[in-house]
């Protein structure tokens, strides 16, 4: 039965919205519960500290050069069309021309190795150890899921880089121009173009063509709009950009773990026949006990 159906009659014109809404609502917490789970996982950090924190350091650089020398004179310039309000979107235009240079010079090269590994983690430690060991070795004796990781042997990229994505990313830049509705319109477009690649390596452990990938894809555009809108804002903040590329990789992987856990179902109960833990006994066991005296002598042939 549908689900506007359960409801009642009066509000079941609302039942198309309110489960648009719930999906959205449902997909943007994948990217914040991400922060909440890395940071739980003490194994994680040295992902983040031995790879990125060097890259976050020059990526701080790139922010600072920019702010210091680019946002005066563009806030000067969007202030003839915004006014008051101009500063807000001069900030995220800086912030946008930022994460360009970041990704053009850095996340396809760098950035990528690291987020298969989290990526992959996580889903060994949601139990999913047999997506992922048909494509990279496993020592499955290891204390913690990201020890468990053995080099691949099949092609592993999280999020493929491509220069069709930074251009489409420079084009939607002035957007920001655009008052009141262009800095969320940026943000929302780019986010649905980022939110396409959230399940891209999932689709690569189970080995899914590019016409069975689109067709995921397509089911679930909605969804990969406002999880990849929520992971926008958070790639945005300067420093921190390359922090929350790994826990929304890792938010990703636990929405791949409930989405597996709904295509599977529950685990199917065996039932085991009740077996008795002593032998069948014979038939006239009623009538003998060894520890019985013997029934006394009668002398009746008959």
């Amino acid at each position: 039965m549908d689900s506007q159906d359960r409801l009642p009659l009066p509000m079941r014109p609302l039942g198309r919205p309110v489960s648009y809404s719930m999906r959205a609502l449902r997909a943007a917490s994948y990217p914040l519960r991400g922060i909440y789970y890395f940071l739980r996982h003490p194994a994680y950090y040295p992902l983040f500290i031995s790879r990125l924190l060097p890259l976050s350091i020059m990526s701080f650089l790139v922010y600072m050069i920019l702010f210091t020398f680019a946002f005066l004179p563009q806030y000067a310039f969007l202030a003839l069309f915004h006014g008051w309000g101009a500063w807000i979107n001069a900030v995220f235009l800086i912030l946008g021309e930022g994460l360009v240079i970041i990704q053009g010079l850095f996340e396809g090269f760098f950035v990528d190795e690291c987020r298969v590994d989290v990526f992959d983690a996580t889903l060994l430690d949601k139990g999913l150890d047999g997506l992922v060991a048909p494509h990279r070795l496993l020592f499955l004796d290891a204390p913690n899921p990201v020890k468990k990781l053995g080099k691949p042997t099949s092609s592993a990229v999280y999020q493929p880089w491509s220069l069709i994505q930074i251009v489409e990313l420079i084009l939607c830049l002035p957007l920001n121009f655009i008052p009141y509705v262009g800095t969320p319109a940026f943000i929302i477009i780019t986010g649905a173009r980022l939110g396409t690649f959230a399940h891209y390596r999932w689709f690569e452990l189970r080995g899914m063509t590019k016409k069975e990938r689109k067709q995921e894809i397509r089911s679930r555009m909605w969804d990969y709009t406002w999880f990849g809108t929520i992971a926008m804002l958070l790639e945005l903040i300067p420093i921190l950009s390359f922090f929350f590329l790994l826990t929304s990789t890792t938010g990703a992987a636990l929405w791949t773990a409930k989405l597996e856990e709904q295509k599977r179902g529950p685990p199917a109960s065996v039932s085991v026949p009740a077996t008795s833990t002593s032998t069948a006994a014979p038939a006239d066991s009623q009538d003998f006990d060894p520890d019985e005296p013997p029934p006394p002598y009668v002398d009746n042939p008959v």
